[in-house]
């Protein structure tokens, strides 16, 4: 089984700086994708796929605001 923070940390290291995540995406991720998600566990082989697709998805002002609630700016 692969915890979220393992996902994070595998998908990092694989990823040129432009797609690396946080855990605030993951999170975002979950909820936008509940259909990926049958239990807990987040397979690399399974999610990461369909996580990058989602990633490039974002507009410059989603990951902002993302980047934003990770830092604790977000009103």
């Amino acid at each position: 089984m692969t915890t979220k923070e393992q996902f994070l940390s595998e998908h990092n290291r694989l990823s040129p700086l432009n797609l690396r995540a946080t855990i605030i995406m993951l999170a975002r991720f979950k909820t936008d994708k509940p259909a990926l998600f049958k239990s807990s566990d987040w397979p690399i082989d399974k999610i990461r796929r369909p996580f990058i697709l989602w990633l490039t998805s974002l507009t410059k002002a989603q990951k902002e605001e993302m980047s934003a609630a990770r830092e604790g700016k977000a009103s």
